[in-house]
């Protein structure tokens, strides 16, 4: 039987009319709405409309039929109609696909206290399922007048075909960190509905071979691309990545490809439910942490007009706290906005069936209503143990803009996993052939067990990167001494200036084939190295196929090549696609990769160190080359699975002595990435070895299997 989610409420609608006289105010037949349902929803004959205010005098539903600017009907919502802060009338008569709805709030306008209250403001339902007024990415159609974001009401009846939710273990997560958009905007891509949900889908197949398990798209809330629109050098220039929410409930609407009428969000549940179908998970990017309101000087559409001094964290002034580093901080604490993202979380679990949320700027959300850091913050207790969430992935970026940083410490409940930014860091600087490195290397690709517990959390806490939106693509880490963001607008000032990248010996784009040969193979090498470590391990969308920002570090404002993925890429670095792919599926054929499994029968240990010689685990400021040794069960618990990660960081090749095997088995080495990758190669035939002793060619990585010899 085919499952269809129903939200029609008819019988107590039925039951309703029976009981009560209706009301009529500007000619609709109107009633108290359901309370406990904020936002828009339809009914049989009607739509209930819900929205709360703590400050506000009196509220005002407007309707617009679509596309216009004013209102058609002015709907006052009486006194006897609120029930507390809550404002709920059920008007009857309307139907979704004639109109758009927005509200007005009077109150007091006094500053001095936080409050903005201007009856004139046209104000966005914050529980709005679907908003109007930027349909198309880059244009408001409403252009030469007041824009104003209005509502729409959303059906909803998707059929999601039985689906059922993957529920992975969060240690065997590849996630895959992708901008929609940016994913096959470019011609190269090759789809039809280019830098849309619908062209995101058509790309799952090659997802798919890849072998990623898990995507985290970059925001899909409605948000305004508009913000702060510029011209450098001729180029227009946006709010490109999203990380400026409008509306928390609604899907970026100029993200579909067809427009949906009224069910805003279908093309989204289409693009998660054939991922899923595919033994994909879907990861959101959630921005909480601050709106597209802005501070003092920014527009009023929203909270700002509800009840300023409740969804904002103020100074004493009655300013804006910025630890968000974009103009405002939402006062995630208090109960009001703690109840407010959780409601909203729920629909997208509910609605959308994601399976999990990535929180920007986390750190933010551990913050009272003055910008302390909490012990025990309220808001991230609840979603810990909220029952609708409870298998939800959370996944925390553990910093802010305002110095916070919390990687290792930020509270977990041993439910909240973090963005390892000292994986990331340490092991930038020991891929490169820092000094001094070794030994944080083989902690972090151990599972950073100096930070996390794996007694309590096992392997699932860190989320081991090397690359992500915010910072050089994994080429451009080993092509670029310095940032190159001189088309963002802002000479060169904006973006992080302690990458710890290397060009290799070449600043940008090069011929000389030593260089590039160079830079391919520290790229597989920091795949290697992510590949095997202990923790979920994500990158960056198209660093499978070297793709480049052209020494961008912070693209977040480019809508063109810079941030679109070239896929003529693809076919140029078709061996490192290829490498890629044969570790990732061989990170999932070894579980011991991931996780304590049950013991080898040998007696070996779960991991251990192997630094140049067999159970040698010292390190001093002049290591580069080291040795992890991974050793238990496979997943059928019939055989025992032996994987020996080894680097060599320096720049002269260095001599490895693995330890012995019980008899009756061997090494087979099964990458080496000094050479070309060609599946099923025999790496042995071009790797120096003799006995137990392997040559290791300089900056290069090799990976051996454990084998039993074969009878003869």
């Amino acid at each position: 039987m085919e499952e269809k989610e129903n939200v029609s409420i008819l019988p107590e609608e039925k039951a309703a009319k029976r009981l009560f006289p209706l009301d009529t105010i500007s000619g609709f037949p109107v009633r108290p709405g359901f309370y406990r349902m904020n936002g828009a929803y339809e009914i049989a004959d009607g739509v209930s409309f819900t929205v709360s205010s703590h400050e506000a005098t009196s509220c005002t539903l407007l309707l617009f039929h679509p596309m216009e600017s004013e209102p058609y009907a002015r709907i006052p919502i009486p006194e006897n109609y609120r029930i507390g802060d809550t404002y709920s009338i059920l008007i009857y008569g309307l139907k979704i696909e004639e109109f758009e709805y927005a509200y007005q709030f009077e109150g007091p306008y006094c500053p001095e206290k936080g409050l903005l209250f201007d009856k004139e403001n046209i104000i966005l339902d914050p529980y709005a399922k679907a908003v109007t007024g930027q349909r198309k990415w880059g244009e408001r159609p409403e252009s030469g007048r007041k824009f104003m974001y209005k509502a729409r009401v959303v059906g909803s009846c998707f059929d999601w075909k039985g689906l059922e939710q993957l529920h992975y273990k969060f240690e065997d997560l590849i996630i895959y960190e992708a901008h929609v958009r940016g994913f096959t905007k470019d011609e190269s891509s090759g789809v039809t509905a280019k830098g849309t949900f619908e062209g995101l889908r058509q790309k799952i197949p090659y997802l798919k071979d890849l072998g990623i398990n898990a995507v985290e798209l970059m925001p899909i809330f409605e948000f305004d691309e508009m913000e702060s629109p510029r011209v450098v050098d001729g180029e227009q220039l946006y709010n490109y990545w999203g990380y400026n929410t409008v509306s928390f409930f609604a899907p970026n609407t100029s993200y579909a490809s067809e427009q949906e009428h009224n069910h805003e969000g279908d093309e989204l549940k289409r693009l998660i439910r054939e991922l899923k179908q595919n033994g994909i998970e879907v990861i959101l990017d959630v921005v909480f942490n601050h709106t597209a309101e802005g501070n003092e000087l920014g527009p009023s559409f929203s909270f700002k007009g509800i009840d300023n001094n409740i969804y904002y964290m103020l100074t004493p002034d009655k300013k804006y706290y910025n630890f968000s580093g974009c103009g405002n901080v939402m006062n995630c604490n208090h109960p009001v906005v703690r109840h407010f993202i959780l409601d909203c979380l729920r629909h997208w679990a509910i609605e959308y069936r994601v399976d999990g949320f990535r929180f920007d700027l986390a750190s933010i959300l551990g913050r009272d209503q003055n910008g302390a850091p909490m012990d025990n913050p309220p808001i991230l207790e609840a979603l810990a143990f909220d029952p609708i969430l409870s298998k939800m992935k959370l996944i925390a970026e553990a910093w802010d803009a305002g110095g916070l940083y919390q990687v290792g410490s930020f509270p977990s409940w041993n439910r909240w996993a973090e963005w390892n930014g000292r994986y990331r860091d340490d092991m930038r600087c020991f891929l490169k052939g820092d000094a001094d490195m070794a030994g944080r290397a083989i902690t972090r690709i151990t599972g950073s067990l100096d930070m996390y517990d794996a007694a309590n959390r096992g392997y699932s806490a860190s989320v081991n990167f090397l690359t992500c939106h915010d910072g050089f693509t994994l080429y451009d880490l080993y092509s670029y001494n310095q940032k190159h963001n001189e088309k963002n607008g802002w000479n060169n000032t904006d973006g992080d200036n302690n990458g710890h990248s290397w060009n290799c010996g070449e600043e940008g784009e090069t011929q000389d084939p030593q260089v590039e040969g160079l830079r391919r193979r520290l790229v597989k090498n920091a795949f290697a190295a992510l590949l095997c470590s202990r923790g979920p391990a994500m990158f960056l969308a198209g660093d499978e196929f070297c793709n480049t920002q052209f020494g961008n570090n912070n693209a977040y404002c480019q809508d063109n090549i810079i941030s679109w993925l070239d896929w003529n890429r693809l076919e140029e670095y078709g061996e490192i696609h290829d490498f890629v792919r044969f570790m990732i599926h061989f990170r999932k054929a070894h579980p011991i990769l991931r996780n304590d499994t049950k013991p080898a029968t040998n007696g070996m240990p779960f991991v251990s160190v192997h630094n140049g010689a067999p159970y040698n685990n010292m390190t001093d400021s002049n290591t580069r080359l080291i040795g992890v040794m991974y050793a238990g069960r496979n997943s059928e618990d019939t055989e025992d699975d032996i994987v020996f990660y080894a680097m060599n960081a320096f720049w002269e090749p260095q001599d490895l002595y693995v330890p012995d095997l019980p008899m009756g088995w061997h090494w087979k080495i099964v990458a080496n990435t000094y050479c070309e990758f060609v599946e099923n190669e025999n790496f042995a035939e071009k790797t120096e070895h003799e006995g137990n002793r392997i040559k290791i060619p300089e900056r290069s990585t090799i990976i051996l299997l454990a084998e039993r010899v074969e009878e003869t």
